[in-house]
């Protein structure tokens, strides 16, 4: 058997495969994000350790694991842990939505290197211009930063007791040279940091290390298992999809929305505001475009409501042309294409008439159009894409599906029931590790249930209603 582990921001989920990749188990442990001040948001490593213990215990109650064979990681990407020279964390992790840093992002961003060395604008959320603001900040424990690890990684540290990163996540710190797959001393010198300070990288798909021995007891995990190296979140979830190739790609609908590209070549294009990051098997790539409230703006809503974004949902009916009410999903700034940490969520057009129903539409249509911007830009800056899987909780409403499916004017394909996702891609990764598989052998794509095709009839009204929410934006930084 195999385990796959997802460190999320809300909480840690463990998935069981047996040798045939059918899922024999799952368990989740959940999280909190504290946000002390406007646009912080941290969470305590410690916390992470407790989830993942009583995740991997659940599931250890409810299946003998003594015959695992291998282990992988998947993550949130960006967030910072700043472990002193004893391997003591230092300050509670600084997340991946955390936009405090927009100041030291854009000073980096500034730099030529920055750019030309990484492929990628230094995003507010990426990890270097974390560590510049503690050194500005927070100069007493900056000096004492001796590693900075991935959110992932660190859960990696506390079960093997290295200090490794891998290729995927590493991207998008702004200190890997992506195209070489390596850390970039010049990248690292820009930020204040050295390689010194940096966890050894290996393949998401390579050996990282051996669960401790005191954790396989505890687990009932006889003999050695190798730890792969992972993926982040993402591109965890493309290898669960079977997303490995080029022109395969997916959209993802989770807290944040995610349209994912595969390529076999490095595509860097940092003025469409694209990610252009390393893939979690060797010499291949991905480019994505993200936005960073999706599902959140439905539960945004909902908790407006005082309901569910199953509820709001549920009863839309069949798909119908865009309203007058607009929404710009912007609540926590926005990456792709805008690169705006400062953008503000807005509501527009609404008249007595706009209800329940014709709020819940215009969310829908703003995080979709939101993703339709995504797909530009990563057209944009060279992704080939004929079709999307469509993954992650929003994949869920058949309204949403049909209204992405004519709002980017896309073949919408609707996996097999089952879980694709990071903590599957991430068991993946460990069967690769533990077995030497090639992807060929493992990362296929599940079985479609159902294709959702543009309805031609919409598809010029969703067009016209796409260009009246572009022209929104400079409303959003009032």
């Amino acid at each position: 058997m195999y385990l796959g582990i997802d460190l999320g921001t809300s909480g840690v989920k463990a998935t069981l495969i047996d040798d045939n990749q059918q899922a024999l188990g799952s368990e989740t442990a959940g999280l909190t994000v504290s946000r002390p001040h406007p646009n912080w948001s941290e969470q305590d490593p410690a916390d992470w350790i407790l989830a993942t213990r009583h995740a991997v215990g659940a599931l250890a109650r409810s299946h003998d694991l003594s015959s695992v064979g291998g282990i992988g990681l998947s993550g949130q990407m960006h967030g910072a842990v700043a472990l002193d020279a004893a391997g003591a964390v230092l300050r509670p992790a600084i997340l991946w939505n955390d936009t405090r840093s927009h100041a030291e992002a854009a000073e980096l961003d500034a730099k030529p290197e920055m750019r030309r060395l990484s492929g990628n604008i230094v995003f507010p959320g990426f990890t270097a211009p974390k560590l510049v603001w503690m050194a500005r900040h927070e100069p007493d424990l900056f000096a004492r930063v001796a590693c900075v690890l991935l959110p992932k990684d660190y859960l990696r540290l506390w079960l093997t007791g290295e200090r490794v990163s891998e290729m995927s996540d590493a991207s998008g710190t702004s200190w890997l040279d992506v195209a070489g797959r390596d850390w970039s001393g010049a990248l690292l010198s820009a930020s204040g940091m050295s390689r010194a300070q940096m966890p050894a990288l290996v393949e998401g798909s390579e050996v990282s290390g051996v669960l401790r021995r005191e954790l396989a007891a505890e687990w009932g995990i006889t003999g050695s298992v190798v730890v792969a190296g992972g993926a982040g979140d993402n591109a965890a979830t493309a290898i669960g999809a079977g997303t490995v190739a080029k022109g395969q790609g997916f959209v993802s609908l989770g807290t944040s929305g995610v349209v994912f590209a595969a390529s076999d070549h490095f595509l860097p294009a940092p003025e469409t505001a694209v990610h252009a990051f390393c893939h979690a098997l060797p010499g291949r790539w991905h480019q994505m475009g993200v936005i960073l409230s999706a599902s959140a703006a439905l539960e945004w809503l909902a908790g407006v409501l005082d309901t569910s974004p199953a509820e709001l949902t549920s009863d839309l009916g069949p798909l119908q042309p865009p309203g007058s009410a607009m929404f710009l999903p912007y609540l926590s700034g926005e990456r792709t294409p805008h690169n705006d940490a400062l953008a503000k969520g807005l509501l527009a057009g609404l008249t007595p008439l706009t209800d329940r129903a014709a709020l819940t539409r215009a969310v829908l249509e703003g995080v979709t159009f939101a993703l339709a911007d995504n797909l530009t830009a990563l057209r944009a800056a060279g992704a080939e894409l004929d079709g999307l899987l469509a993954l992650g909780g929003g994949a869920r409403s058949d309204y949403w599906l049909r209204l992405i499916a004519s709002v980017l004017d896309l073949p919408v394909m609707l996996p097999v029931g089952g879980d694709y996702g990071a903590a599957f891609g991430a068991a993946r990764l460990g069967m690769m590790a533990a077995t030497g598989a090639g992807s060929d052998e493992i990362c296929a794509m599940p079985a479609i249930a159902a294709e959702i095709r543009p309805d031609p009839a919409l598809v010029p009204a969703f067009a016209e209603s796409h260009a009246r929410f572009r022209a929104l934006y400079p409303a959003s930084r009032a």
